[in-house]
């Protein structure tokens, strides 16, 4: 797959955005459907997954942790942040200890 430069980082130009399996388009994918869907993606060149603490709220960051544990030396995870305990309805909460957890 090619590659580009995000920054100081080389990332496949396809990315692969993960909120659907947790949160937003209907039931959460099966916890080993997700991974498994992760993996292939990675399989075919995929380096660059984006989630975020919201998506669950937390479960999609466990479940792309899990799928790309055995390669995350080889990609790059994108995360967003900044809700009050990961929830968008409890507001914003973007200090710099909240980040940091």
């Amino acid at each position: 797959m090619e590659t580009r430069k995000l920054g100081a980082l080389d990332v496949s130009v396809i990315g692969l955005g993960c909120m659907g399996l947790s949160y937003g388009y209907g039931p959460a994918s099966e916890r080993s459907d997700a991974i498994r869907l992760i993996r292939a993606a990675h399989e075919r060149g995929v380096t660059f997954f984006d989630t975020a603490e919201a998506y669950g709220p937390g479960i999609n960051e466990d479940v792309v942790g899990e799928a790309l544990q055995p390669v995350r030396e080889q990609v790059v995870i994108a995360t967003k942040f900044g809700f009050r305990d990961g929830v968008p309805a409890n507001g914003l909460d973007s200090r710099p200890d909240r980040i940091r957890r």
